[in-house]
């Protein structure tokens, strides 16, 4: 099984949010892979994974940094392949890397999903990947009826919630 995202965080340390779209890639039953590089303390590691990425079959890539959040950017700055940003509260609420990483250049797109939002990066890449692929995005479609059936659900549950002055 060959991978085709690849999820990559500045440190372990990131690990903790960054499992939320390794469960989703692997609910989707997406193969993918995780690595942890760090533009400033790999920048030779960055590198070679960026300019090598499409080569070994990746399609979309999950980068997630936080704190002088550069490693989306610099790995945008080296393929074509989409590049999904993860900002991580890691300092100052995460606003510095949530800036760090939607502030691009223009050329150097890099989607960028809310900090800490590893799950949406993970629905965003299936959303790219399910273009070209009619299986994935009929699961893509059944797990988006789920959320909608949850909240359905949540409603009765609401109406069994009692309040003097509740009307509903």
């Amino acid at each position: 099984m060959k991978p085709i995202v690849s999820i990559i965080m500045g440190s372990t340390s990131d690990l903790p949010v960054m499992e939320k779209a390794a469960g989703f890639l692997n609910e989707m039953e997406i193969p993918f892979e995780m690595h942890a590089l760090s533009a400033h303390r790999t920048p030779e590691a960055v590198e070679e994974f960026a300019l090598n990425a499409e080569k070994r079959g990746i399609k979309v890539i999950i980068a997630a940094a936080g704190m002088a959040a550069h490693l989306c950017g610099v790995i945008a700055s080296m393929t074509a392949l989409p590049v999904i940003g993860v900002p991580i509260n890691s300092t100052l609420d995460g606003i510095d890397a949530l800036l760090a990483i939607v502030q691009m250049p223009p050329g150097i797109p890099v989607a960028t999903v809310g900090i800490n939002g590893a799950l949406n990066s993970a629905i965003l890449a299936t959303q790219i990947l399910a273009t070209s692929d009619a299986e994935l995005r009929s699961k893509l479609l059944a797990y988006k009826e789920g959320l909608k059936n949850k909240i359905v659900k949540a409603n009765e549950e609401l109406k069994k919630v009692s309040y003097k002055y509740k009307t509903n």
